[in-house]
């Protein structure tokens, strides 16, 4: 009996070794790796010179034309906020309803994006004046203020003046969130009671 526990034992110990010596090893490749001939293949780093085609370059351009999915900006009106005539728009684009959730997605972006020239009030005193920078004008401006909403969000897509487009930034859908937005900046420094609905202004006794 005791033999077979001695026996046992040893058993255990060499399978215990054996099994320990699968653990640790350090290795590159795959549990698995059925295609060694892949580790083979003639590859390139990033901005590596080859003279496999005509100008030198291993990164290629994309073929002429290509567009990516859901990146074909036919709408003018909602890309750049103007119309087929080139004129800018004067009211949102059907498929954008101005609600409070388009509002507080307009607030949202122009806070991250527009605040820092503009200041959150709209007023032009943000932290590129203290800078030295020129500062934007501000949305109270009586020209400012007459412009269309489309002028607005072009101003985003496009850029004006030392302003640079916010296209790759802010998409389509947002740049109008965020012409909404000034526009309600734009009045609530200058609203008049007749602009508030009437059954605010007869909730809040005024």
């Amino acid at each position: 009996m005791t033999v077979l526990r001695i026996n046992s034992f040893l058993i255990f110990v060499v399978v215990a070794a054996l099994l320990g010596g699968c653990r640790g090893q350090v290795s590159d490749k795959a549990p698995i790796h059925p295609h060694w001939n892949m580790d083979n293949v003639k590859r390139f780093d990033a901005q590596e010179p080859t003279d496999f085609f005509a100008d030198g370059r291993t990164s290629r351009a994309p073929v002429e034309g290509t567009i990516a999915v859901g990146q074909l900006r036919e709408d003018t009106v909602l890309q750049s906020g103007v119309d087929a005539n080139g004129d800018f728009v004067s009211t949102m684009p059907s498929g954008i309803a101005l609600t409070a959730e388009l509002l507080d997605r307009g607030e949202g972006r122009y806070n991250i994006y527009c605040a820092p020239c503009h200041d959150k009030t709209g007023s032009g005193n943000g932290i590129v004046r203290q800078r030295g920078f020129i500062p934007p004008p501000s949305f109270q401006d009586a020209r400012v203020r007459q412009f269309p909403i489309g002028q607005i969000v072009n101003a985003q897509s496009a850029g004006v003046r030392t302003m640079p487009s916010y296209a790759p930034q802010i998409p389509a859908e947002d740049r109008w969130a965020v012409a909404a937005y000034v526009r309600a900046l734009q009045i609530s420094q200058g609203a008049t009671l007749a602009q508030v609905p009437a059954d605010v202004a007869k909730k809040n006794g005024w």
